[in-house]
């Protein structure tokens, strides 16, 4: 078995989402500072814009400009230039806080939401999957997920794959011309969907909570098991081929890979996602470890 050696790169965020490798730097959001920020190789950071609504998903369009995932107004905006403004308003579609994002090389953002009241204890429920095109126009794409998350976007720009955090799988559709999503299937299954009614009975029945998640290229993924305070290598099918503990019991809720070689996956790391327990703390970790694929696709 490989040893990984964990590291520390940045400390005393509040929680750390969206990561991704760009320019040389890694950006994150950090949903309780309200900030994007980039941050160095040396674990410098410099905050790049205040998002007050909370972000999270990070993208960029073809002409350079960021695209934000606003997370409680349901906002997705798009930072260019020094100005922060709104691409689309999800208001009328989200069901709960907008979650992670990805955008194609043709500029179509695919945005996902927690479905229901997470954070205030609602009833889960399941989500649509939107699509924002660069013009702002706005279309649902897919339906019924459960709770969509982190995606990819595979190097030929044929499929995207969503990982659906309550649902124990991740889920692939083919990738249309037109940005539209077909051929709904199974890319992972690492257990039956539970059948809880309450949050709290479905995490009871949820073997892997896929949440951010990086492609690889051999096309793997590593996902941020939210529940399992780890990263595992995840084979289609679903086969777990590694895993990396996250530093010091914290839980693992995203992941990329990047650095000059591809080969550095960095680790959102938190004691827990709970925002009363998270809104004012300062003990989110960022994290690294050097493993041997190096990323492919998008982000």
């Amino acid at each position: 078995m490989t040893t990984r050696v964990v590291t520390t790169l940045f400390d005393g965020g509040g929680f750390f989402e969206g990561p991704r490798w760009r320019d040389g730097t890694w950006w994150v959001s950090d949903f309780y500072r309200h900030t994007v920020s980039r941050v160095a190789p040396d674990g410098t950071e410099t905050v790049v814009v205040e998002v007050p609504a909370q972000p999270s998903g990070l993208g960029w369009m073809p002409d350079g400009a960021l695209v934000i995932s606003s997370m409680k107004d349901h906002r997705v905006l798009r930072y260019l230039d020094g100005s922060l403004s709104e691409m689309a308003d999800l208001s009328g579609l989200a069901t709960g806080h907008l979650n992670d994002l990805v955008v194609s090389s043709a500029g179509h953002v695919y945005v996902g939401n927690f479905g229901f009241d997470l954070m205030g204890g609602g009833t889960p429920a399941t989500a649509d999957l939107v699509r924002v095109d660069p013009d702002g126009q706005v279309t649902v794409v897919a339906t019924d997920l459960r709770f969509p998350n982190g995606m990819v976007i595979t190097p030929d720009s044929s499929t995207l794959i969503v990982g659906e955090t309550t649902g124990n799988r991740y889920t692939a559709f083919s990738i249309g011309a037109d940005g539209s999503l077909m051929d709904r299937r199974t890319w992972a299954s690492f257990a039956p969907a539970p059948t809880g009614e309450t949050f709290a009975e479905q995490l009871g029945q949820v073997v892997v909570a896929p949440d951010g998640c990086t492609l690889d290229a051999e096309g793997h993924l590593w996902v941020a098991d939210a529940l399992g305070n780890r990263a595992v290598r995840v084979a289609p099918g679903g086969e777990m081929v590694e895993e990396i503990s996250g530093p010091d019991g914290l839980g693992v809720y995203a992941c990329q890979l990047g650095g000059p070689n591809g080969t550095t996956l960095l680790m959102c790391c938190a004691p827990d996602f709970f925002e009363h327990n998270r809104a004012t703390a300062r003990e989110a970790r960022l994290a690294t470890v050097e493993v041997d694929v190096p990323h492919a696709g998008l982000p």
